[in-house]
């Protein structure tokens, strides 16, 4: 009966996941046994849900980034493998954090890039910031699931964060707003009917978020303290061109080679 269900017009590892998020079983146990009839319901309307293009992330309530499982929701964007590859590269560059490490996750979101900051991190005080209430709400909630304690702030960028920080951070972090007005148009239907547009809608250019950060970010970062920023992958020179006056910085390719990551250094070469 199980690959019977699994006969939908969706890819067979979707269809096998969602039938995991149904019968609460691993994928090696799908075909232990038949589902019960609950499970089978729950199991049709999920897939109807996702051929309405709800996102499988979603539907599956989590997901894993770096050392944390962080849920996701319709408040905040589905962090991606991009934005765990940043925080790699990230780790890599700070190798190290005592008490008096002060780290900053600028457009938390869900708090991932915090959460997985502070896990990496123990003894750090990590900050995250977002506009939005809604957001910040859903970073509290898998901060109390993952039993890790950052401190969540509202409000427009830097103006979130407590002055008292200001040329004392070691490490922000951030994935901005970075999409075009035009660009946005052409996003898939999953991502434009269900995540929220302001955390990916920067303005008519694309490049007006990562403009005000770049504004700020030197007068926030202590010497030698790090930024790492997500792009898009045509935004590289035009990053160069707003954060080379500030920081000694480079544009990294993600994992595909693609240029989607602004590494950025005050005061100190940054590779």
């Amino acid at each position: 009966m199980t690959s019977d269900l699994l006969d939908v017009d969706l890819p067979r590892h979707e269809a096998e996941r969602l039938l995991m998020v149904a019968t609460k079983r691993p994928r090696a146990g799908l075909y232990a046994a038949d589902p019960t009839a609950e499970q089978l319901n729950r199991y049709r309307s999920l897939v109807a849900r996702r051929l309405k293009a709800e996102p499988l992330q979603y539907l599956e309530g989590s997901i894993p980034f770096g050392p944390v499982e962080v849920r996701v929701d319709e408040r905040a964007l589905i962090p991606r493998p991009e934005t765990e590859y940043l925080w790699d590269q990230a780790v890599a560059a700070l190798g190290d954090a005592g008490p008096g490490t002060r780290i900053v996750d600028l457009c938390t979101g869900s708090g991932a890039l915090a959460l997985a900051l502070k896990a990496r991190f123990p003894a750090a005080q990590v900050l995250g910031a977002d506009l939005s209430e809604e957001a910040l709400a859903l970073a509290a909630e898998n901060g109390e699931f993952n039993d890790l304690e950052v401190e969540w702030c509202k409000g427009d960028l830097f103006d979130a964060l407590p002055e008292r920080l200001k040329g004392r951070v070691d490490l922000i972090v951030t994935n901005p707003p970075y999409v075009s007005a035009g660009e946005y148009t052409t996003l898939a239907a999953e991502i434009r009917l269900y995540e929220p547009k302001q955390a990916l809608v920067a303005g008519e250019q694309g490049d007006e978020v990562l403009e005000r950060i770049a504004e700020e970010v030197y007068w926030w970062l202590g010497t030698g303290g790090w930024l790492f920023c997500e792009i898009g992958e045509s935004q590289a020179e035009r990053a160069r061109e707003l954060f080379g006056g500030w920081l000694f910085c480079e544009v990294r390719g993600d994992l595909a080679g693609r240029p989607r990551v602004l590494v950025g250094r005050k005061g100190a070469r940054c590779c």
